[in-house]
């Protein structure tokens, strides 16, 4: 499907790796690691500060500099403003930074802009965590249509899953283009606990319940919704929640009229990614509508409630670490009620088998990419054929 042929360097390979949002920093620093250790890349990050608190404390707890800085962020943006800003942006940035590669990440309006500059300005596109689909084109909004328009453009595409990578091939990418490589918010997950530099959110011995919210399709009533199954939860004398409150006004305003005052739901600013992840380590059931939660919480033996009436993440489900239970109150507090009082189900879903990897997917990708680029493997020693 890729038009654009991969250029063969015998110097240091220059990729620009463009992110916008924090989950993109937490997914793409594990790859800006391994190629800042090898001799055969000149990683350069650009920032186009999509979501912008969030991201500069990323970016800061990461140990991630950016060359760019773009700084769309508007109040309550609306797509089209925001997808006019950063197509100008990236434009300017790759054609000053001039990659061999531009690497981009998921299904964000920051990873489809940045593959289309690529793709204006010649430069081949590598894709970390291709091939997720819900097969419903509006949902989740805009992601699922992001992805999808993302997929032609790109040259190398990094499928987390055996499941990701097969949805590509059914859409006609070549077998050659893609690698499953495992998800590198694993890897990413892995190094921060084993910094050991998080403090975890909760008070309580207490059954403790994280919960994150942010889906655009999920605000509004819906999201307030949940809100009132997650007082009613609170209400058992067991259960302390913990909230991480998104920045955007929209999830705010839906949340807060509910759950603000709750002693036993606890709404926090949103939390630096060491302190979320010791906060996800020390839980015992999670709810969520992300998707990046659904991946890390099955590492750490930590049932997922899905917050959605799809899921890109059907491997989680299908190894039963995850349950989608969708946005109707009563079925939210059904599902969470039989996990916090049923051992048995409880243990079925806290020791399955995690489907998204063994952290080592960015020691995958900068393989493949040094071995396509340069003919070189990620440590630089002597020349390989490529087919």
């Amino acid at each position: 499907m890729s038009a654009i042929p991969i250029p063969r360097r015998r110097g240091r390979i220059r990729a620009a790796l463009i992110l916008g949002t924090r989950p993109e920093a937490i997914k793409l620093a594990p790859v800006l690691r391994a190629m800042s250790a090898s001799p055969l890349f000149e990683p350069v990050v650009v920032s186009t500060g999509q979501h912008r608190e969030m991201l500069d404390q990323m970016l800061q707890r990461l140990q991630m500099d950016s060359s760019r800085d773009l700084a769309v962020m508007r109040d309550r943006q609306q797509l089209s403003g925001l997808t006019a800003r950063l197509i100008s942006g990236l434009g300017e940035a790759v054609r000053a930074d001039a990659p061999d590669v531009v690497v981009v990440q998921g299904d964000t309006t920051t990873a489809l802009m940045g593959a289309l500059a690529a793709f204006y300005e010649g430069v081949p596109v590598a894709h970390v965590e291709a091939g997720l689909r819900t097969g419903v084109i509006g949902n989740p909004f805009p992601e699922e249509l992001n992805r999808r328009l993302v997929a032609p453009m790109v040259r190398w595409h990094f499928a987390p899953t055996e499941g990701s990578a097969a949805n590509l091939r059914g859409e006609g990418v070549e077998a050659g283009q893609i690698e499953v490589t495992g998800n590198t918010v694993i890897d990413n997950l892995l190094w921060v606990l084993g910094r050991r530099e998080g403090r975890a959110a909760f008070t309580t011995s207490h059954r403790r319940v994280l919960v994150t919210l942010h889906r655009r399709e999920n605000q509004g009533d819906t999201m307030q919704g949940i809100a009132k199954a997650l007082g009613e939860l609170a209400a058992r004398p067991d259960v302390e929640i913990v909230l991480p409150l998104h920045k955007s006004p929209a999830v705010r305003d839906a949340l807060l009229p509910v759950l603000d005052g709750n002693p036993r739901v606890r709404l926090v600013e949103p939390l630096d990614y060491f302190d979320f992840a010791a906060t996800l380590d020390a839980s015992d059931l999670v709810l969520t509508d992300s998707g990046g939660v659904q991946e890390e919480a099955p590492t750490l033996g930590k049932p997922v409630l899905v917050l959605r009436t799809t899921t890109e993440r059907p491997e989680a489900v299908d190894a039963g670490v995850a349950l989608l239970v969708g946005t109707e109150p009563g079925e939210i507090i059904t599902a969470a009620t039989r996990l916090l009082d049923d051992r048995v189900a409880y243990e079925r879903m806290a020791t399955a088998v995690n489907p998204f990897g063994d952290g080592r997917a960015a020691e995958r990708i900068v393989r493949r990419l040094a071995l396509d680029l340069a003919g070189r493997t990620e440590s630089g020693e002597g020349d390989l054929a490529v087919a």
